[in-house]
């Protein structure tokens, strides 16, 4: 039997030619690969190690190593005489003819060749050196030691290419060279040796203006990426083609007597696959889904155009498919970098690569006609009936990819694009694949597949915060990961301290180098925009929140709202923007860091007044919709908006309710937002106008956090009715969350500096507040005296809605106290006075109260009618506190008649939105469902007291 491995591609072994199957998991691969490496030589089990594992090995790394050994040895016993691993002083030896291994083989072949002086032997041996690569080497191991080696033999690769190429320079085969010379010229952009046999080929292919382009293009990357000129060969040549000098003519072919054409090759120019790709099933299923000819339909070109923001792993989605789908395409692979984003040069022009394109086709350069669109003719008639894929990577616009579309149904094309490529959609029915961030597990298994799962686990918390700072663009994990693998003593808490700071994460995520830094790839988008796109662009950059609504964006602007929106779609055909929901607008965290670092370095005119617009228009906008929430809340006193500001007024309740929802993240910024940029009277009078949302939907933290912003801005600004407020507010958040004696407290302060400032009603409503945390601590008597103290302060100032609440109050502390009657007294009284008013959330919670002192007097038919009409008030407004709390009395009575079955529903539904909105009755309500088997318990055990009503 005889064995070969491989190494120049997947980790394999082979006995006589049939693949060695069970070589076992990567790791076990990868000792293979350490031991073949210095084949017939000793490798120490420290050396192994360190190889496979890199510093971090398994927690028994020796007997992880014997066991790998072992399974190696039982995989390749059929070809024992060939190949033995022995344990040798401290290590292992493997034993095998070298040129068994392809690695070895590939230096002895090359070797070889350098010894000759005969060209055609030299040809022959490299060719076959060449041939025995099969992909990147040592695919899919990733540790120091690998990745170095890995390195070493593609430079050796590289340089057998470029020998061979001169060899064949020298013999005149220019014209067959001219695809691999082009491919091999953008895949090595400043190598001048390459650049310097495209441009000979060019030359002697009769395209000595392109030789010249292509020089001066070499020139620019070298002065902007290196800051040095050409080297004196390259100068040399650039000399010799300005002056068609003799020397760089093609030697004389010899001719040869052919029986048969020459073979038309087999185009495989597809750059190798991302190394690292993860996740992306769904676009993945919508590229395998490649679309028949519908009924009564001529077939068409399969073309897909991937589109998204820079960085965000178009390319790697496209090269990913295109390696994985190989053999659907047996007649070839054509790739061409479009540049049409690059940060170096311009575009290349579609006109050059077609060109390429006929190269790569064999097409025979002295028949290739002068005129664009024959070549692009020429170019559809060599393609037409093959099954090629033609991957046209990083696109400008539709005009750049229309000339490179083939004409046959039996191709495939992918585009990648940062445009949209309307025009490639309407014109040629290309069907868009737009890709999004990546998931949070995505992004997480991309780094770890980046870094090792052990130094990811090792440091869970810091990789969560680089996680949520680089926000699933697949670009900023790879710098990052770049960062943590070039610095491995670096602690990720170090990066993640690093890049916490909005001000400096991008320079955080900056490399050095301009193909890999983010700041570069926005640029290029950036730089496509039209002027008015891109202040468009600027101005966003000082929005908060994660996204923004079109009459946002007008105020914003200070532009109408047609106008806004079709600049809006120009951003969003850069991909810069996305439409997440109709008519809202979000941008990726990053690159709204980059658009606020161009609103600084290129200040849009009058982008002063843009945030105060801004501000205005949410700040009244909210006020608006709160008072729909809630018409009989006090008012605070507002300026009149600035000129151009056109905020958003709720037509009613339920459109307040959805405005709220929709803009609710965006509101919590723009707080922040106003209290950084010291607009202090906006950020309290937000704080204020968002309690009732807050109240309704059960967003206790949110409500806290924005009162103590609130709360400092009052204290920044030394008014003591702003601090008396946000004391208030923040005693009611604190008594819905059942933190007793911090409500107490912020209402004992609010209810001092009312005082002191002689505001009757507020304190009135300070008292409502105390007797509320009073009646939740147990303390009946002094919970009642605070309400009948209200109760006095409201009559006097004539505040009638203040009085309907305060006599449901005190009317629910009689029943407490037990006096079930007056307190059903005090209760129709404020049902009576909130319909009056028209108070329609203060009768839902009067009815309660009612429905609660009949159920304790036994009228239970009555208690459920209360109940029924307190539900249905509730729900008109969306009070899900209040909901929680009322369908628990409801159970409660139906209980208490034996009603169990409508107990359990309605029990089951308040527990479920307690659990959404994070009710402080969640355990209470599911022991009273756990204990229904039980059935049978005391109608006095009634669940968690409805509470007075909050001030």
């Amino acid at each position: 039997m005889t064995v070969t491995f491989g190494l120049l591609g997947t980790i394999e072994a082979r006995i006589d030619g049939l693949l060695v199957e069970d070589l076992g998991h990567s790791r076990q691969r990868h000792v293979l690969a350490a031991l073949l490496v210095d084949a017939n030589g000793p490798v120490s089990t420290k050396q192994l190690i360190d190889r496979v594992w890199a510093g971090r090995p398994p927690q028994r790394a020796l007997g992880t190593l014997y066991s790998c050994i072992s399974r190696l040895r039982r995989a390749l016993a059929p070809a024992s005489r060939d190949v033995r691993i022995a344990r040798h002083a401290g290590g292992y030896l493997l034993t095998v003819d070298a040129s068994a291994v392809d690695l070895h083989h590939f230096r002895r072949l090359v070797a070889q060749a350098g010894a000759t002086h005969r060209d055609e032997q030299a040809v022959d041996l490299l060719e076959q050196a060449l041939g025995l690569w099969r992909g990147e080497a040592f695919a899919a191991a990733d540790t120091p030691w690998f990745n170095a080696l890995r390195a070493v033999a593609h430079q050796e690769r590289l340089a057998v290419e470029l020998d061979l190429a001169d060899i064949r320079l020298r013999r005149g085969d220019h014209a067959r060279l001219l695809s691999e010379l082009s491919a091999r010229a953008q895949q090595h952009p400043l190598d001048e040796r390459v650049a310097g046999q495209f441009m000979t080929a060019l030359y002697r292919s009769g395209r000595a203006a392109e030789a010249l382009n292509l020089y001066q293009a070499v020139r620019r990357r070298l002065a902007d990426e290196l800051g040095t000129d050409p080297g004196p060969a390259l100068q040399q040549l650039h000399q010799q083609v300005l002056t068609a000098a003799p020397a760089l003519a093609a030697p004389a072919t010899r001719s040869v007597t052919r029986s048969t054409p020459p073979p038309i090759p087999v185009p495989r120019q597809l750059p190798a696959p991302p190394p690292l790709f993860t996740g992306r099933t769904r676009e993945l299923g919508l590229l395998d889904s490649r679309p028949g000819p519908s009924a009564g339909q001529a077939p068409s070109v399969a073309i897909f155009a991937i589109g998204g923001v820079g960085g965000i792993g178009k390319t790697w989605l496209a090269l990913h498919w295109a390696h994985e789908n190989l053999e659907c395409f047996p007649d070839g692979q054509l790739y061409v970098n479009l540049r049409g984003f690059t940060p170096l040069g311009e575009p290349v022009q579609p006109q050059t690569a077609v060109r390429g394109f006929l190269d790569a086709l064999g097409a025979d350069p002295a028949t290739v006609p002068a005129d664009p669109d024959a070549q692009a003719a020429l170019y559809r008639s060599l393609t037409s009936g093959k099954r090629l894929l033609i991957v046209l990577d990083d696109a400008r616009d539709s005009a750049q990819v229309a000339p490179l579309l083939p004409g046959s149904p039996t191709c495939t094309v992918i585009v990648t694009s940062r445009s949209r490529l309307a025009g490639l959609a309407v014109a040629h029915g290309a069907r868009p694949l737009t890709l999004d961030t990546l998931t949070d597990t995505e992004a997480r298994h991309l780094l770890a597949r980046y870094l090792g799962t052990d130094r990811v686990a090792a440091e869970p918390d810091d990789v969560t915060a680089l996680l949520g700072h680089c926000a699933g663009l697949p670009l900023a994990l790879g710098i990052l990961a770049a960062r943590a693998t070039m610095s491995p003593d670096v602690r990720l808490t170090e990066l993640a301290a690093e890049l916490h700071e909005e001000q400096t994460r991008l320079d955080a995520l900056y490399t050095g180098d301009l193909t890999a830094d983010l700041r570069t790839v926005f640029a290029a988008s950036y730089r496509a925009l039209d002027p008015d796109v891109a202040r468009m662009f600027r101005l966003l950059g000082l929005a908060p929140g994660p996204d923004i609504s079109l009459p946002a964006t007008a105020c914003l602007t200070s532009l109408s709202m047609p106008r806004a929106r079709a600049l809006l779609r120009g951003l969003e055909a850069a991909h810069l923007i996305q439409e997440s929901v109709a008519g809202r607008y979000r941008m990726h965290d990053l690159v709204r860091l980059y658009a606020a670092e161009r609103t600084r370095e290129e200040p849009v005119e009058s982008s002063d007044e843009a945030l105060p617009r801004l501000l205005d228009f949410y700040l009244h906008s909210a006020h608006a919709a709160t008072g729909r929430l809630d018409p009989h809340r006090d008012r605070v006193h507002l300026t009149a908006p600035r000129h151009g500001v056109i905020p958003q007024d709720p037509a009613d309740h339920g459109a307040a309710l959805a405005w709220f929802t929709a803009e609710h993240p965006v509101l919590l910024s723009t707080v922040d937002l106003a209290v950084s940029t010291r607009y202090d009277t906006h950020a309290w009078q937000l704080a204020h106008a968002l309690e009732t949302f807050f109240d309704y939907r059960g967003h206790w933290h949110d409500w806290a956090a924005v009162q103590h912003t609130a709360l400092d801005a009052g204290r920044r600004r030394g008014d003591r009715s702003w601090q008396a407020g946000s004391h208030r507010s923040l005693g009611s958040v604190y008594t819905q969350m059942g933190l007793l004696e911090d409500g107490h407290a912020h209402f004992s302060r609010a209810l001092e500096l009312y005082g002191q400032l002689g505001d009757r009603v507020s304190q009135a409503h300070t008292h409502r507040g105390l007797g509320w945390v009073c009646d939740r601590k147990g303390l009946g008597r002094e919970a009642l005296d605070h309400n009948e103290q209200a109760l006095a302060h409201y009559r006097q100032t004539g505040h009638r809605a203040g009085q309907a609440r305060s006599l449901n109050n005190a009317g629910w502390m009689h029943i407490m106290l037990s006096d079930y009657r007056r307190g059903l007294d005090y209760c129709a009284q404020a049902v009576a006075l909130n319909q009056e008013i028209g108070d329609r959330h203060g009768e839902a919670g009067a009815w309660d109260s009612l429905g609660y002192a009949h159920h304790h007097l036994a009228e239970y038919t009555d208690a459920i009618r209360c109940y029924q009409q307190a539900l249905d008030l509730d729900r008109e407004f969306g009070d899900r506190y209040g909901e929680t709390e009322i369908l628990g009395h409801l159970g409660d009575t139906h209980l208490a008649v034996g009603d169990l079955d409508a107990a359990r529903v309605v029990w089951s539904r308040a527990l479920d939105v307690a659990d959404e909105i994070g009710h402080p009755s969640i355990d209470e309500l599911r022991a009273r469902l756990n204990a229904l088997p039980r059935a049978g318990l005391p109608a006095d055990r009634a669940g968690r007291k409805p509470g007075p009503q909050l001030p």
